[in-house]
């Protein structure tokens, strides 16, 4: 099975984890891996929207969670069994499939309920003259299951119980054996004795089969029908019509109605509590319509998953889309510091002091002797030139620089003016529709021990617009930090041109005489110079809530 590879970035997207992971699953596409996608954890902020709309390309496939779903694991069609068919049925399903329990289906190929193999073990192998002569079945289920045909009366649905009777002796010691059971109750089975036939019939019985497809005069036929007996020959000898004719009931009425059910796009998690705790081996799994769409056993839940990951931007499962942790995360390629989980493979995790993930990525189309076509080469130039502010932050490097110049000469663009038209058209606050969405957009979590804290950054041209809207990001920020129960939540405003933050941060009192930077009004540190989340703020806010 080849899986679907998703390239991902974190949560709140920025343009460089986007344009990363469309750059790298472009590369790998390039390099002949199949069925690589491109995707994202969250809505695009201005910039990236811009930027987009700016180069053509359409923005990546959103996916809102990754977390494994029940149809992940339903690796075969589902054997069934309708209502309506004998049990004989049945049992050549367990016979040629090897399952454990067989969901019993409508009309509609909706489940009514299960029939297992005990089940129809405790039906057959009952002892006793009565229990063994006793047959559950509609003329319907009778007919099919001997293969029979109807020489008078008609396929009843209705399901009854009657009693079996071989008609093997003289007339006289076979009316003894019957003579204590009501005629509507019996079915008679016989070969070409017409004085068995006659007399049955005359007795009123409810079924008379005529075995061996021996012929059937046509004055016993008119009279079955006259006196309201079905007639039913198969080409069955006697021992096997006996045999089949207590295999011919309807396995619905053998189901049993209680059965554990989920749905196709549940979360897996639902399916193993239902398989490890209810005590059930097999669970139904329906499709929204309520239709069967397989049968899910503990085994199920050993199925590999088909599809798995790429991490671009980040390696923190906390900053990754949601259900993350329960995916084959199959490669990292990030720029940030160290906190990813265990892998229980090995791995290719790329990682380097630089300022962009499109650094990296770009670097691997250099190792791969593969060019990237003008467009992504401008994709992931405006990567390097967002996360590096226009190569005035502090994280940039030599690194960076040299990436710049080359996808700007691939892409055909002057890299200052081009990181100036980025900024330009996405530096205005009012681009990201409300104060909810400022504090958000590129929103990541962070911890110092047992404290955790999260630190979103916007830029800007200018601070009058944040000023204009300081108490609305303000309520904003604090109901981030209740939703989040952080220690402190703080919003990074960064002017580019004055390569100046002003930081808003709501929380965290205890710690505010190890800020260190002038604070003009309650809640806002001024800090000049500091435009690096990652290489200057977030260091800072460890040592401070470190006490250091």
């Amino acid at each position: 099975m080849k899986k679907q590879i998703y390239v991902i970035g974190h949560r709140n997207p920025d343009t460089d984890s986007v344009a990363s992971a469309i750059g790298y699953a472009e590369l790998k596409r390039a390099l002949g891996v199949e069925r690589v996608t491109a995707a994202m954890a969250g809505a695009l902020n201005p910039q990236t929207t811009w930027l987009l709309g700016r180069l053509g390309m359409e923005a990546p496939l959103y996916l809102a969670d990754v977390h494994p779903k029940v149809g992940d694991v339903l690796g075969r069609t589902a054997v069934s069994v309708s209502a309506d068919q004998p049990l004989v049925n049945a049992l050549q399903l367990f016979h040629h499939n090897g399952v454990r329990i067989l969901p019993v289906l409508d009309a509609a190929d909706c489940p009514v309920g299960v029939i297992s193999l005990l089940k129809i073990a405790e039906r057959s192998l009952k002892t006793g003259p009565d229990s063994l002569r006793q047959v559950k079945a509609s003329l319907a289920t009778l007919a099919a299951c001997l293969e029979g045909e109807f020489l008078a009366g008609s396929a009843d649905l209705e399901v009854e119980t009657l009693h079996l009777f071989v008609g093997a002796m003289v007339e006289g010691s076979f009316n003894d054996k019957i003579a204590r059971f009501a005629p509507e109750s019996l079915i008679v089975v016989t070969g070409d004795r017409r004085s068995i036939q006659l007399n049955a019939i005359e007795r009123g019985v409810r079924v008379l089969v005529v075995t061996g497809g021996l012929p059937v005069a046509p004055d016993i036929v008119e009279l079955a029908a006259t006196k309201g007996v079905a007639l039913i020959t198969t080409p069955l000898d006697t021992a096997a019509t006996v045999s089949l004719a207590r295999l011919s009931t309807p396995a619905g009425y053998l189901a049993e109605t209680h059965f554990e059910s989920v749905g196709v796009g549940e979360p897996l998690g639902r399916l193993r509590e239902k398989l490890l705790h209810s005590g059930e081996t097999a669970v139904l799994v329906l499709e929204e319509d309520g239709t069967l769409a397989g049968v899910a056993t503990k085994s199920s839940l050993f199925q590999p998953l088909p599809y798995a990951l790429i991490l671009v931007d980040h390696n923190e499962l906390s900053q990754s889309v949601p259900g993350a942790e329960d995916l084959e995360i199959i490669e990292v390629i990030d720029h940030h510091k160290l906190g990813n989980a265990h892998s229980t493979n090995p791995i290719p995790f790329i990682t380097a002091p630089v300022g962009s993930t499109c650094t990296i990525v770009a670097s691997l189309y250099q190792e791969h002797g593969v060019t990237p076509e003008p467009k992504i080469a401008a994709l992931l130039l405006a990567g390097i030139l967002s996360d590096t502010v226009i190569l005035k932050s502090p994280t940039t490097t030599a690194r960076d620089q040299a990436a710049v110049e080359r996808l700007a000469r691939i892409a055909g663009l002057e890299w200052e003016a081009f990181g100036a038209e980025i900024f330009a058209a996405s530096g205005a606050l009012s681009g990201y529709g409300s104060p909810e969405r400022v504090v958000t957009s590129d929103f990541k979590l962070f911890s110092q021990g047992e404290a955790r804290f999260g630190v979103g950054q916007v830029e800007v041209f200018g601070f009058s617009e944040f000023n204009a809207m300081k108490d609305e990001l303000k309520a904003a920020l604090q109901a981030l930090r209740e939703k989040e129960s952080l220690e402190l939540a703080g919003l990074m405003v960064t002017d580019i041109a004055t390569e100046s933050t002003m930081f808003m941060m709501e929380g965290g009192h205890a710690y505010l005489r190890f800020m260190g930077y002038p604070q003009p009004e309650p809640h806002i540190f001024e800090m000049k110079g500091v435009m690096s989340r990652k290489k200057q703020l977030v260091p800072h806010l460890i040592k401070v809530l470190g006490g250091r």
